[in-house]
């Protein structure tokens, strides 16, 4: 493969279009006007720690890879197969962009958060990074991953607004009981009826309880929580029966019903 020059390369960022990764490619930042500044690094040095330094012989499924920034640097922690998973072609393009400046061998496929059956297999470590407030069914999607994709660890990631305090919550209440939903530390699911910062893809915003909780109930013991937003977790059983209402389909599906589904939902994520 031919390196490209300095001047190539930052002529191919700007072809691409306009980054939400922030990822230095041979002295080229791919955003280096972002309005987070550094980002998603900027972020990632808080919590890096807590991943794994080793992913020798392991597998990582990347959900909503943006730019590949994470894709990258699950690579460069030694992963043996990484996935890169999103529903935006010029996101897609930008990560294989940056995948073959930066020398990793990732995958990159054009596929939804609802369509992880078609994938056919279990990942040591999921990332589920910056998509959850994407989502117009956000719960369905992490049912769908614990059903589909994680076989161990799962690093999740969401904005949050609202209280950052976590109520300790009963297992159950009386019918007449109301004033636990006023309070601050009660999970709650902000709806985004129109836009939120400029952006219509934001839908359901959690405060710091609701995505405990969200996690705890679609199967993900939380172990660590190194960052306001970052919650690294491990699958286990399900707190009740009731999981994804949706279908599991074959690989042969053609269309699939999540490909259907994605004419109403974006999936492409922006963490």
């Amino acid at each position: 493969m031919t390196k490209l020059t300095t001047d190539q390369i930052r002529a191919r960022v700007a072809a691409l279009g306009d980054w939400f990764h922030n990822i230095d490619l041979n002295g080229v930042s791919t955003a280096p006007d972002h309005f987070l500044h550094d980002y998603p690094n900027v972020k990632w040095r808080r919590f890096a720690h807590a991943v794994p330094q080793d992913l020798s012989g392991l597998t990582v499924l990347d959900i909503g890879c943006n730019g590949g920034f994470y894709s990258i640097e699950m690579k460069r922690r030694g992963a043996e197969r990484v996935v890169g998973i999103d529903f935006d072609d010029r996101y897609l393009a930008q990560a294989r962009f940056a995948a073959e400046v930066t020398r990793q061998d990732i995958e990159f496929r054009k596929l939804s958060v609802y369509d992880l059956s078609l994938l056919g297999e279990r990942f040591d470590v999921v990332l589920f990074m910056g998509v959850l407030y994407h989502l117009r069914h956000p719960l369905l999607a992490l049912d769908l991953i614990h059903e589909h994709a994680a076989r161990d660890l799962m690093i999740f990631q969401s904005m949050q607004r609202g209280a950052e305090m976590v109520d300790l919550v009963n297992i159950d209440y009386d019918f007449r009981q109301q004033d636990h939903f006023n309070a601050p530390g009660y999970p709650k699911l902000h709806f985004i009826e129109h836009q939120y910062s400029g952006d219509w893809t934001n839908w359901w915003v959690p405060n710091a309880a609701c995505a405990e909780a969200m996690l705890r109930s679609a199967g993900f013991r939380i172990v660590e929580h190194p960052e306001q937003e970052v919650y690294v977790c491990r699958r286990t059983a399900r707190p009740t029966e009731a999981g994804a209402v949706y279908p599991a389909l074959p690989s042969t599906a053609a269309p699939s019903t999540g490909q259907a589904l994605e004419n109403h939902v974006r999936t492409g994520s922006q963490g």
